[in-house]
């Protein structure tokens, strides 16, 4: 994709001014258009796949959620090819909004891209398109979602309908009882599970933050405002270390299809006043994602973003995706809505954290540990504290980075037997350089597991429990990828292989080095850490700059006297 050349040089980072960003969205709006029905009431982009919702619904996805690129780009021209999807639409050809049906998640997008075009859109159409339109979004305020982010559509459409006065009452109902759901995922420190159990991944910005947020700012709800845009505010304490030097966010949890819809909150920080982020820096992250996306190949030759990542791949595509999902990427582009002269756009760029320095930072809210090195600005993200109900690589795996997708063959992974189920996760605690958690490989076996990490070095520690003598066991690392070095060293109960077998006692301890770099010379892992196990299953560790720790896996009985083993720091 074509950018315009100016001011490329006026940042050493990416260049990106706010007219690259318009330039990206006149053109990922223009490569769309072609593919709308003669009543411009569908987009039904090309691609095989279709979503369990079906060809209908994934033509409305089309049109919901380029209409809401086309709302934070305010272009007339642009939004007037709208104008005429909702004339045939609303009332007419579009399914209905009905309980947990995709139309719900689609009425959001177009409920939010009126409310923010209200003068240019919304207020100029015809008095009979405006009813049809408020009618047909009117469902969402009783359809049931499901339990999750999907709380918020309610809320979103809720908020426009009560802005122009369209069953205020129901509006009002919906927006209290989305508002209310949320309370229960909320775990503190800006982060939320997307539903009931452990479920953290970039929904916590673009949608979790996003929507009420959003919601708050538009009302000009100041309570509401302080509220949601305090836990937005440290959310982005964490996620700006949720990013690689070349811009890439790390590929963890469902949608990533989604791409640089993860800088929303980013921008949604500028916009509303919550944010800790210098306006540099907050430019610096959104730009860098999207130039990693537009370079690397996320828009094919036609200029359209199919599903995938850098380019297609099915391992991406869910039972929801259709070949317009993945412009809900439209959310990355919030930060139009900030004036030309506003100081994210008027800001020297400023580097993000992990071009700053080596940093080990502990997320206790999702029992995560964030790993980023600025030599080669990976980041690597051990997941101790996030699962889904199924097995799911993007959710279970051990660690996740800017840099490596999940592989087929169980990369980061315990796998006792021939099983490497991870579910049941609990986490047990992180720290400065650790963290630890308990899981379930299936009734009556456990993996209790501790990391431990300085620069790119890691140490993987696994006390396998509950399984039978000589039950093989093996441990998995890094996928390679082209670009980076993975490694992985066996220390304690483990072959070359990285394979073992339980012993006699009730549990096995198996401890091996790991490591992903960028670097093309690194020094030896031997030569950067020591570890000791002791035959009480504890593990000393020294590092090559002087600093130490140990940690005992202990035993202890519950009430069915069954044993449970959990971390302690000596």
């Amino acid at each position: 994709m074509a950018l315009p050349a100016e001011d490329r040089a006026s940042s050493p980072y990416t260049g990106y001014t706010r007219a690259h960003w318009e330039a990206a969205a006149d053109a990922l709006l223009a490569a769309v258009a072609p593919y709308a029905t003669p009543d411009r009431a569908f987009y039904h982009l090309p691609g095989d796949h279709v979503s369990h919702a079906g060809h209908l619904s994934d033509g409305l996805e089309g049109y919901a959620r380029t209409l809401l690129l086309a709302a934070f780009r305010r272009d007339e021209t642009i939004l007037g090819r709208y104008t005429e999807g909702l004339a045939a639409g609303p009332g007419g050809v579009w399914p209905v909004i009905e309980d947990r049906g995709q139309p719900l998640v689609e009425a959001a997008s177009i409920a939010l891209a009126l409310r923010l075009t209200r003068p240019l859109l919304w207020d100029r159409l015809d008095h009979r398109v405006r009813e049809r339109t408020a009618d047909w979004l009117a469902d969402a305020l009783t359809a049931r979602p499901w339990p999750c982010n999907w709380e918020l559509f309610p809320v979103t459409v809720g908020g426009f309908l009560q802005e122009i006065g369209h069953r205020p009452k129901a509006a009002r109902e919906a927006i209290d009882r989305g508002l209310a759901r949320i309370e229960d995922w909320y775990v503190g420190d800006g982060w939320y599970t997307d539903g009931d159990g452990r479920k953290f991944d970039h929904y916590n910005g673009w949608a979790l933050h996003l929507y009420p947020v959003l919601h708050a700012w538009l009302a000009d709800d100041h309570e509401l405002l302080s509220r949601y845009g305090g836990r937005l505010s440290r959310h982005l304490a964490d996620q700006a270390h949720l990013f690689g030097g070349d811009g890439a966010p790390v590929r963890q949890g469902r949608s990533l299809t989604y791409r640089f819809a993860a800088t929303a909150p980013l921008w949604l920080g500028a916009l509303t006043g919550h944010t800790p982020l210098a306006p540099g820096e907050t430019r610096r992250l959104g730009s860098g994602a999207l130039r990693y996306f537009l370079d690397g190949g996320a828009v094919d030759e036609r200029g359209l973003l199919p599903l995938g990542w850098l380019g297609p791949d099915e391992s991406l595509v869910q039972d929801y995706s259709g070949p317009a999902s993945p412009y809900w990427a439209s959310k990355g582009f919030l930060g139009l809505l900030l004036p030309p002269d506003h100081e994210v756009w008027t800001a020297p760029e400023e580097p993000g954290p992990v071009e700053r320095a080596d940093r080990v930072r502990p997320l206790p809210a999702p029992n995560w540990l964030v790993q980023s090195t600025r030599s080669d600005g990976l980041v690597r993200l051990h997941n101790h504290g996030s699962e889904d109900v199924r097995y799911d690589p993007y959710y279970t795996r051990l660690a996740y980075s800017t840099a490596t997708m999940p592989a087929p063959s169980y990369d980061n992974s315990v796998i006792v037997g021939a099983d490497a189920s991870r579910t049941g996760i609990e986490p047990l605690g992180t720290g400065e350089g650790w963290i630890a958690s308990r899981h379930t490989v299936r009734d009556g076996i456990t993996v209790t597991s501790l990391m431990l990490a300085e620069g790119a070095a890691e140490v993987r520690a696994h006390l396998v429990a509950g399984a039978p003598p000589a039950t093989p066991v093996r441990i998995t690392g890094w996928p390679a990828r082209e670009g980076v070095r993975a490694e992985l060293v066996p220390v304690h109960g483990l072959s070359e292989e990285s394979a073992g077998e339980t012993g006699e006692g009730e549990a096995t301890l198996f401890v091996a080095l790991a490591r992903l770099t960028g670097e093309p010379r690194p020094r030896p892992l031997a030569d950067l850490v020591c570890v000791e196990v002791r035959e009480d299953h504890a593990v000393c560790v020294r590092w090559a700059s002087g600093a130490k720790a140990a940690f005992r896996f202990t035993r202890s009985y519950g009430p069915s006297a069954a044993p449970s083993w959990s971390v302690t720091r000596e």
